[in-house]
């Protein structure tokens, strides 16, 4: 088992403190404030919940929970420490980070006199670049050592909510690991080893934003449905119902569908039936800022991957895929088709492939849609993606298909690539440039 000591002794710190000592670590808790302190000693909780109140005192009785005031007894009793203090909002919506640098300098203090490798652990929430720019170096003054060297950083968001956080820590969904050195990794993984759940060992910057995306998606789940309970009062709907059927789907819904970060959206459906919404919400008088943003936000992000575009300066332009999804020939409100207006409308020179699109065989709605609203788009078609690649000086991966993807990196040697599909994960060997519009 390890031994562990715990920064900050208020909802976090308390929780985790218990907790590991449960799992059977030997847990020191640290606060500035001798009352905090002083009620774990007494074997009692500092924060109010369910459960906890008796895990502290069963953990304090057991000998492997206790706290204090001093950072360097608690640094040089234990191998890993956790920062838990808070990091709360500024006037501005800035967080304050002056406890997490201000601990984490004492820390590094501490550690100087410390012959052992020591793993400091940011559990606060904090921005992606925190670790980097605001701990390690505040880590690296204190101790005059190295970070990765003589001690490790990582980062250990936290998923806990309050009212349930007992359960939410020894049943997570998974564990959030990020680290630059695997000795780091390895010391905090060490912390959740009976845990029966997935660990994940990332990038630290990567484990700092994930904790954002969770909660920001959360917040945007309330503020959804209750846009849609709104409007479902509003038509004498049962609003519990649509949604309580709504969370049923497992396969679309509530999943990882639609949630990886790309270009805009489109199609026959999505756009339509946002706006019908959104205009029946006006004609009940129901504002729905959500659901209205949404329409907004997939229009900025067809404007960003133009303006990715016309950043280059280049004139010549390929474009490989025009309709809304890969394996389709549907053009209805395809995002690509805008951006095709957009380049067309700047002047510049398109060549076009797609094989999933083709005149002759284009029937129907679709076939009345490229007649009546894009005509002038055929001229621009080529019969070969080596064609499209050969003809633009910028080549725009709008669908990334199984044939694109065949073709290899070493296609787009001398090229500038604008990937809005996410063929490659990171810059090709030998292109000018790469850049994709969400990484």
């Amino acid at each position: 088992m390890t031994s562990v000591s715990v920064f900050g002794l208020g909802y976090v710190g308390c929780v985790s403190s218990a907790c590991l000592a449960r799992e059977g670590h030997t847990v020191v808790g640290v606060d500035v404030n001798p009352t905090k302190v002083a009620l774990v000693n007494a074997g009692r909780s500092t924060i109010v919940e369910e459960g906890i109140a008796e895990l502290v005192t069963t953990m304090v009785a057991s000998g492997r929970l206790r706290a204090t005031t001093s950072v360097a007894e608690a640094v040089h009793a234990t191998d890993i420490s956790l920062v838990c203090v808070g990091t709360p909002s500024a006037a501005n919506g800035a967080l304050d980070l002056s406890y997490v640098e201000r601990v984490c300098a004492e820390i590094g203090a501490a550690i100087r006199t410390k012959n052992t490798f020591h793993t400091i652990v940011i559990r606060s929430t904090v921005l992606p670049g925190t670790v980097h720019g605001v701990a390690t170096p505040a880590l690296e003054r204190g101790s005059g050592k190295t970070a990765g060297v003589d001690f490790g950083v990582c980062s250990n968001p936290e998923f806990l909510r309050e009212g349930t956080s007992i359960k939410d820590f020894l049943d997570p969904p998974f564990t959030l690991i990020g680290a630059d050195t695997e000795q780091a990794a390895d010391a905090v993984k060490s912390l959740y080893a009976g845990l029966e759940a997935p660990v994940h060992v990332v990038a630290v910057r990567v484990a700092e934003m994930v904790k954002y995306a969770c909660n920001c998606f959360h917040g945007l789940k309330v503020g959804f449905a209750n846009e849609i309970g709104n409007i479902c009062k509003a038509l004498d709907v049962d609003s519990h119902e649509v949604m309580r059927v709504f969370c049923e789907d497992r396969k679309l819904n509530i999943s990882a569908a639609y949630l990886k970060p790309g270009y805009a959206f489109g199609g026959s459906c999505l756009p339509k039936d946002l706006r019908a919404v959104t205009h029946k919400a006006r004609e009940l008088d129901i504002e729905t800022p959500i659901l209205r943003a949404t329409l907004e936000s997939n229009r900025r992000q067809i404007e960003r991957a133009f303006g990715m575009i016309q950043k280059t300066g280049a004139r010549r332009i390929g474009m490989l895929g025009m309709s809304f999804k890969p394996g389709t020939d549907d053009l209805r409100e395809s995002p690509l088709v805008s951006l095709i207006e957009l380049m067309v409308g700047k002047g510049m020179e398109l060549a076009i492939y797609d094989r999933d699109v083709s005149e002759a065989q284009l029937i129907g709605a679709n076939k009345d849609y490229i007649e009546g609203e894009i005509p002038h788009i055929w001229s621009l078609m080529r019969g070969s993606a080596r064609d499209v690649i050969d003809h633009g000086d910028v080549v725009v991966v709008g669908n990334a298909t199984g044939e694109i993807r065949a073709m290899g990196q070493a296609s787009f040697a001398g090229k500038t690539v604008i990937d809005l599909a996410r063929l490659f994960s990171s810059k090709p060997v030998d292109v000018v440039k790469y850049d994709g519009i969400c990484w």
